[in-house]
């Protein structure tokens, strides 16, 4: 069966070979990518590209991320693009200054192409028609603000600490998908935790504590999906 996808991609690094190994997979999978080494490069390429997302690294010569991300921004054909930053930069004030400028989502290099391709399907998936908002029936449940990094639910706000924040986002990008303990360690940790470490474990337990235990579904031997 022959996959057809329309959204446009642009990648962003002043890494060639990271440029050449996105761009590759991401061709395959049937995406249209267009690709800059820098921010500045970046800008000129989106405004007549126009690209659906934006995968973008933090530190480039030229113009770094942040700044590009704060033009684009600003720019009316570009302004409502998602953008994912794409880096190695780990630490907690870069991904706050990403966040502020504007990014919608924030991974730390290096990741493997699948979990990747993952958690660009889950971006995607909102600016196709999916939602940052679970209902059931008329009746909001709960709502991720990605930008304060704040829960709602039933009209209530509720504080995350940033790495629960996180698993909860992956989990309610795809509700009812399955995602496996090694994607999860991979995307949200960025390295496989094993089996016996009980970390995943425990963030689940806190977010059950939180927003409930129906929401999220244990998969046994596999991993953990979001249920509405």
């Amino acid at each position: 069966m022959q996959r057809v996808k329309s959204n446009k991609i642009l990648v962003v690094d002043d890494d060639l070979i990271v440029v050449q190994d996105i761009k590759q997979f991401l061709l395959i999978e049937g995406y249209r990518v267009e690709a800059a080494l820098n921010g500045r490069q970046a800008v000129e390429i989106a405004t007549q590209f126009i690209p659906d997302l934006v995968l973008m690294d933090v530190s480039m010569p030229v113009m770094d991320g942040i700044e590009a991300c704060m033009e684009m921004r600003a720019i009316d054909s570009i302004k409502d693009t998602l953008i994912v930053f794409y880096t190695d930069r780990n630490e907690d004030y870069s991904q706050i200054a990403g966040f502020n400028a504007g990014a919608d989502d924030y991974i730390i290099k290096p990741v493997k192409p699948k979990l990747l391709l993952t958690r660009i399907r889950a971006m995607l998936k909102r600016l196709n028609g999916g939602s940052d908002e679970l209902k059931e029936g008329n009746n909001s449940l709960i709502k991720i603000d990605r930008e304060r990094y704040v829960v709602i639910k039933s009209g209530q706000e509720i504080v995350f600490p940033r790495k629960e924040f996180e698993l909860l986002s992956l989990l309610y990008s795809s509700p009812r998908k399955v995602f496996t303990r090694y994607e999860i360690s991979n995307l949200i940790w960025g390295y496989e935790i094993p089996p016996q470490n009980r970390t995943i474990d425990v963030h689940i337990r806190k977010l059950r504590e939180k927003i409930g235990n129906n929401h999220i579904k244990t998969v046994k031997g596999i991993g953990y999906s979001f249920v509405l």
